[in-house]
């Protein structure tokens, strides 16, 4: 399959025919100004660097994809599956200081233009939702937990339209060589979906688990076409050249930035 994900000076660009409206990337981690690690274009402000280095970031991006950085929202993400609807009201939460607002959030949509839904990554799974259709966009952020805790189906069941008119877009995140233990096999397996198709044993309280293919799995089993999901092949874990890895790292790295958002006057 042709990667979609298209490489661009700061993010990757999400291109498909079924999207004309919608703005969808992902951030990498090259030529920007955090030394958390050297040079990097870390995009978020609750780790070690300077905030004004995080601005000039946001300010890059924002003057890239045309949404300036007062039509962003941002969550406080804490690996739950909380959803929210996001408003005009909401446009600037945690984007030039981290509030309290939207805190406990791990998923968002919105059926209004002018709004650019982002989270922070690295190596959770960003999972994107859009309908042009119906004017509508989500973005939601499963790590094992939010996999776990289903959030995509909870991002599902939120959407007032047809569920075969809703496209999904599973985004870099890490491989399958993120490991688990038996006792988080064992939550997995509870779940209505066949974990022989994304966990592999590999020794004993070992096993290697893929995060996107569950997530696939999970939206399927609500209704969601298998052809209106993509699955990057981007792996955060395997490529530091373009990604921060927080599992690599250790936790000594800098945040990619998932976004996306729709433009007033789009049909």
């Amino acid at each position: 399959m042709t990667e979609k994900f298209i490489k661009q000076n700061h993010f990757l660009a999400y291109k498909d025919d079924k999207m004309t409206h919608t703005t969808l990337g992902f951030t990498t981690r090259e030529g920007g100004l955090s030394m958390y690690p050297e040079k990097a274009f870390n995009m978020a402000r609750y780790v070690d660097d300077r905030q004004d280095n995080i601005t000039q970031h946001q300010n890059i991006l924002a003057n890239m994809i045309g949404f300036p950085r007062s039509e962003w929202v941002f969550p406080i993400q804490t690996h739950e599956n909380k959803v929210a609807k996001i408003t005009s009201d909401d446009k600037g939460v945690n984007i030039d200081a981290i509030t309290n607002g939207l805190h406990g959030i791990d998923g968002l949509y919105t059926y209004e233009p002018n709004i650019l839904l982002t989270m922070c990554y690295a190596d959770c799974v960003p999972v994107y939702f859009y309908s042009e259709k119906h004017h509508y966009v989500g973005l939601a952020h499963a790590g094992w937990r939010g996999t776990y805790g289903e959030i995509v189906k909870e991002m599902v069941r939120h959407i007032d339209f047809d569920v075969t008119d809703l496209n999904v877009v599973i985004g870099p995140a890490t491989s399958n060589s993120y490991e688990i233990n038996d006792d988080i096999k064992m939550k997995f397996e509870t779940l209505d979906i066949d974990t022989t198709q994304f966990i592999e044993t590999r020794d004993s309280d070992r096993h290697g688990i893929d995060l996107k293919k569950a997530n696939s799995l999970l939206l399927q089993s609500v209704g969601v076409p298998e052809s209106n999901i993509y699955i990057t092949d981007y792996a955060t874990s395997e490529n530091l050249d373009y990604f921060f890895s927080y599992r690599v790292e250790k936790g000594q790295t800098g945040r990619m930035l998932a976004f996306i958002g729709r433009k007033q006057g789009d049909s």
